[in-house]
């Protein structure tokens, strides 16, 4: 790969892509509790919105549980409504300023719906990572225009479409490691 500032940036910027679907993906259920799976959950707290981790600590003390232990007691409700709320098809019971959330066990329906919407999230970061890459190729175009060699501009453009592919090929495998997660059983 080129050392190239231009080639730099779309590595970086394809790098972001990778990170959102990371993210994305560290929101779906596996069917093993992981704190990350609350961190869409919204919490109106203090007359302002905030993400439920500066309301409180998550963790997951058991395979079909997670606890959020609320550092203030006038957020318990708004918390716990909050997680109702967020569309995770959960059921949050609080006993004092801990919050517990037995995690349902997954049905087959449920599961495969789960691997389309993997499956969605993939194909918009292969998506960030082409417009990047047809960004790129402009920008080498327009550079060949003012002045760069033919040959700089050849390397260059198959260096970009090398970190396209690695990109893509990098987000083919964490869909295929993130569908085997769901589906075990």
């Amino acid at each position: 790969m080129s050392d190239d500032p231009i080639v730099k940036d779309l590595r970086r910027r394809m790098d972001g892509a990778i990170e959102a679907l990371r993210k994305e993906f560290g929101g779906i259920r596996t069917g093993r509790a992981s704190p990350s799976l609350l961190d869409p959950v919204v919490v109106e707290a203090y007359g302002s919105r905030m993400p439920l981790s500066q309301v409180g600590t998550v963790s997951a003390p058991e395979p079909r549980l997670l606890v959020v232990q609320v550092w203030d007691k006038g957020n318990v409700k708004p918390a716990e409504k909050a997680i109702r709320d967020a569309n995770l098809n959960l059921n949050p019971q609080s006993d004092g300023q801990l919050i517990r959330i037995p995690l349902p066990d997954l049905s087959e329906d449920r599961r495969k719906e789960m691997t389309k919407i993997t499956a969605r999230y993939a194909e918009q970061a292969r998506i960030a990572a082409r417009n990047v890459r047809r960004e790129g190729m402009e920008t080498l175009k327009k550079q060949e225009k003012s002045g760069m060699s033919q040959d700089q501009h050849r390397k260059l453009e198959k260096d970009v479409q090398a970190l396209t592919d690695e990109t893509i090929k990098r987000v083919d495998d964490m869909l295929a490691q993130k569908d085997k997660d769901i589906l075990q059983v």
